[in-house]
């Protein structure tokens, strides 16, 4: 897929709304897009432009020193299983080694929830090396466990 990742240092509301708006079967509740959208304004996000046009991003939340969370990914239905997330976590992965960040975490329905596209999403992060690390029954509310999974990075070397 011809595209370029970059880090986007503007408008990092307005990337946000646009791509997760078209993902509402996703998110569900309108309230939860205004949320990471709110959020992503004060932490790194890196986009994948296509002909000008962001058509996906990925933000991370630093918690601590050695670790970091992949908290917001989206991408546009088109370009979906096109290699755009991919490319968005391998930026990612890189910042995160260069500032040396030994463990990216993220959070997603647990598989005990029926939803499909869910399914999809802890497939795709199975695939880029994520483990599955611990269900939280009620984070969210009791209808949507909570997975967290993590990524050991290494030094890259």
């Amino acid at each position: 897929m011809e595209g370029t990742v970059a880090l986007v240092v503007t408008n990092k509301r307005a990337v946000c709304l646009d791509v997760l708006r078209v993902l509402a079967e996703w998110l569900g509740l309108p309230r939860a897009i205004e949320d990471y959208a709110r959020a992503v304004e004060e932490l790194p996000m890196f986009g994948f432009g296509v002909d000008g046009e962001i058509v996906g991003f990925l933000s991370l939340k630093f918690h601590a020193p050695a670790a970091a969370e992949a908290y917001v990914l989206g991408v546009k239905k088109p370009w979906q299983r096109q290699g755009v997330g991919k490319k968005l976590f391998a930026a990612a992965e890189t910042s995160c080694r260069e500032a040396d960040v030994k463990f990216l975490t993220v959070k997603t329905l647990a598989a005990g929830h029926p939803d499909p596209l869910y399914a999809r999403t802890r497939a795709f992060y199975e695939a880029i090396g994520f483990l599955p690390l611990e269900i939280f029954p009620t984070l969210w509310n009791a209808d949507n466990p909570c997975l967290l999974m993590v990524k050991a990075l290494d030094s890259g070397t």
